[in-house]
């Protein structure tokens, strides 16, 4: 028969993983979140860019929650996010983009991204397309306005891999990085060549979300506690990363749900496995300051 202490030792050992998940992690948000120049900049604004209805939740909540989580611990610090949305599809593809816009609202209500701060786009030149990319000049041209009129300084979407491989979530990067590649540094504001640019507002800061192998994408909460360890090792994490508790994946879960029309059997396999339920991973992208060479490396 056990021990006591043979007993507890077990009853330590199979907690352990649970505690580990339970909370929310983050590593150097202070990259996404801190001013791009001192030039007298109130705090940052945070941009995600997304391609369908769903993105949001999908792939993008750990992120979410996790900076509204820092700004709630960091409430008298005056760079504390402000956090927009920007989709650039009703994600039409079944004939179903009213119901999906409606959809995309309710979750970023649970989300908590209030609707002065949030849009969505229905264009016929940026429709929902499983066969083809999106054009980088479109996408630069609709997402300027809302990053000059709302004094951006961060934005956050895919990378080149789009994490599923969707060429609308590839092209996101590309459209960003042509849109940034007009803006002056902020070195570079004042100066004469700065004079020819779309805006003297200092270049925001590009942030793309990482694409892991097929072999770790549905690692679901293992990656957490994967990650989690990785923190307590400063050597091994150099960007933006964040983890999910069990109340945050809990929150994403209930996200998930408001887009009531895409949930098929496959998505429910994909929100009980899927790491990007529980972890983002973020790289800094600096466009080239030329437009015609823009795009991600």
């Amino acid at each position: 028969m056990p021990t006591a202490p043979t007993l507890s030792f077990v009853v330590l050992v199979l907690s352990l993983p649970f505690t580990l998940i339970s909370r929310p992690s983050w590593h150097a948000v202070d990259a996404l979140t801190k001013p791009v120049s001192s030039t007298g900049e109130d705090g940052s604004r945070v941009l995600l860019l997304t391609a369908h209805p769903d993105d949001e939740c999908m792939f993008f909540a750990p992120t979410l929650l996790g900076l509204f989580a820092h700004g709630s611990a960091s409430v008298e610090d005056r760079n504390s996010p402000e956090i927009f949305s920007l989709c650039l599809s009703v994600g039409n593809a079944d004939g179903l983009g009213n119901v999906r816009r409606d959809e995309l609202g309710q979750s970023l209500d649970v989300l908590g991204v209030p609707p002065s701060r949030r849009w969505v786009e229905d264009r016929s030149d940026l429709q929902d397309n499983f066969t083809a990319q999106w054009d980088h000049d479109t996408i630069a041209d609709v997402v300027r306005p809302y990053v000059l009129e709302n004094r951006i300084t961060t934005i956050l979407t895919f990378d080149k891999y789009g994490i599923s491989g969707h060429p609308n979530h590839v092209s996101l990067p590309h459209g960003a990085a042509r849109m940034l590649s007009t803006f002056p540094l902020h070195s570079d504001i004042g100066s004469p060549e700065s004079s020819a640019t779309a805006s003297t507002l200092a270049r925001p800061r590009l942030f793309t979300l990482v694409s892991v192998p097929l072999a770790h994408k549905y690692t679901g909460p293992w990656a957490a506690l994967l990650l989690k360890a990785s923190f307590t090792v400063s050597d091994v994490r150099t960007g933006p990363a964040f983890v999910a508790g069990v109340n945050e994946y809990a929150t994403a879960l209930r996200a998930m749900m408001q887009h009531r029309s895409q949930l098929v059997w496959f998505r429910w396999l994909y929100v009980a496995f899927s790491r990007y339920m529980w972890v983002n991973e973020w790289v800094e992208v600096v466009p080239p300051s030329s437009p015609e060479s823009a795009a991600p490396v």
